[in-house]
């Protein structure tokens, strides 16, 4: 417990050493590294590739018109620019967490606690978010194949744009998943890599479907939204890049992670922008932006116009259906391990930080995830769901992107397995890129954010403070005030 002099404004600034830090009590000490480059690339391919390109285009043509081309480029920069900022904090701070460890040793433990909070309603609304979108998918492939339609009393949630009573398929999604990830991590990450080859090979064959019938006059309107269209659109998409994210929670289970972890990150941002922009154009012209508006599984019905049959529908179908396994799979993992390493932290109850000695995997993280998500699929309709993913990521990119300046006037001579390019404009970059399409998201987007971080932050000063790891460590005084 906090002594008298250990005052509230000091808990609030005290940093989390980045080497030796204390483990609460109850707590595992960590997880078993057993990833390499390749499975930690597709973490981050696997994760981003899917949920913008097979989901959002129909959410972010109608925002953008043509000019959603621009929004996925614009996308990628800002993602870009924040991701080589998180490859340098993955190798200074080789940490499971992502930016919430790299917030708590940089900005200390109470802006760490308003991340935490970002990153997990980042995670959880976007796996149910792609949980959605895969019922979507599931249900075409089945008409496609079948001809059998799941009714829509168990396959939209109440509030959808055609309303039912459960969404069905994602709770199963979920579960799946949930089951996966218990067996363990490395199974998981080979499981993922088999998806992700898959889903790149259907997206390249959909591209070149759909360039058979590209019309140059799809994009003579480019901008009927204007700059603010393309720039919503942008927000919108960005969900999609919290792939990048979720190499950086897997810190506890990479082998080399100084090296491994930048690697993985550049290497996954490469892959993502190359096919997003590459499927984007193809989509878009293919047909008039006017009829992507409320269209479900939009790739795979786009093939059904251009070729008068279902066979490279039902290809995509497919491919969607195994893609989005994938997302989920990565997203629900980036949860249990940002609950993990907080429960190590003593920021949340240890019962948080268990680890199976079998599988070694957190399982009772996993079950709660799994059984929320799975609530949250089951009841929500994806469009009110894609922006609350991109408020969090983005807040998280800022937050890493302002880490890398502060670790580099803190700890100058620390040990970082890559630099930064440009520094310092690449960081500054980041963040003007980032609060930029984050200011041009909805009014409501906001308000639902900041209840939800004002909900942390009372957590964290009636529960949190008073049982952090760092209260009975003799040096957090000292991190405090470096």
């Amino acid at each position: 417990m906090p002594t008298p002099a250990n005052s509230l404004r000091r808990q609030m600034l005290r940093r989390r050493p980045i080497t030796g830090a204390p483990i609460a009590d109850g707590a595992s000490a960590q997880l078993e590294r057993t990833l390499g480059t390749f499975l930690l690339t597709m973490f981050g391919v696997g994760e981003t590739v899917g949920a913008g390109i097979f989901i959002v285009l129909s959410q972010s043509v109608p925002q953008a018109g043509p000019a959603v081309v621009i929004s996925f480029i614009l996308a990628g920069i800002a993602a870009g620019l924040a991701a080589v900022c998180y490859a340098e904090m993955a190798s200074a701070v080789p940490v499971s967490g992502s930016a919430y460890s790299y917030c708590y040793a940089t900005l200390g433990e109470l802006p760490a606690m308003g991340v935490a909070a970002c990153l997990l309603l980042e995670y959880g609304v976007s796996t149910a978010a792609v949980a959605v979108g895969w019922s979507q998918y599931l249900n075409k492939l089945l008409d496609n194949v079948l001809g059998f339609h799941l009714p829509q009393a168990i396959s939209a949630g109440p509030w959808d744009f055609a309303p039912g009573v459960v969404n069905l398929p994602a709770i199963v999604l979920v579960a799946m998943c949930a089951v996966l990830l218990i067996r363990g991590a490395s199974q998981s990450a080979k499981a993922n890599a088999v998806m992700v080859v898959i889903k790149l090979s259907v997206l390249v064959v959909f591209a070149a479907i759909a360039f058979t019938a590209f019309k140059s006059s799809h994009f003579s309107d480019l901008a009927p939204f204007g700059m603010s269209g393309i720039s919503l659109a942008s927000g919108t998409i960005f969900f999609a890049y919290i792939g990048l994210d979720a190499v950086s929670t897997a810190g506890d289970e990479v082998k080399d992670p100084q090296h491994t972890m930048p690697r993985a990150i550049i290497y996954a941002l490469l892959i993502v922008t190359a096919i997003h922009v590459l499927v984007a154009v193809a989509a878009v012209g293919s047909q008039p932006w006017q009829e992507f508006r409320g269209e479900d599984a939009v790739l795979a019905v786009i093939l059904d116009h251009i070729t008068g049959n279902t066979l490279g529908s039902t290809l995509v179908c497919a491919g969607a259906v195994i893609s989005i396994f994938s997302v989920t799979l990565v997203t629900l993992y980036g949860q249990t391990r940002i609950l993990f390493t907080m429960g190590r932290d003593g920021l949340l109850p240890p019962m948080f930080a268990k680890v199976n000695p079998r599988t070694m995997t957190p399982v009772r993280n996993t079950m709660i995830v799994a059984l929320a998500v799975a609530v949250l699929a089951a009841l929500v309709p994806l469009e009110k769901l894609a922006e609350t993913v991109s408020i969090g990521t983005l807040t998280a990119f800022i937050v890493v992107s302002a880490g890398v300046i502060v670790l580099r006037i803190q700890a100058p001579d620390l040990p970082r397995g890559f630099r930064v390019p440009g520094y310092p404009l690449t960081p500054f970059l980041s963040i003007a890129a980032c609060a930029y399409i984050l200011f041009s998201l909805h009014w409501y987007t906001w308000i639902a954010f900041s209840g939800w971080v004002a909900v942390a932050m009372v957590f964290y000063v009636v529960w949190g403070r008073r049982h952090s790891a760092l209260n009975d460590d003799a040096t957090s005084a000292a991190v405090a005030h470096d």
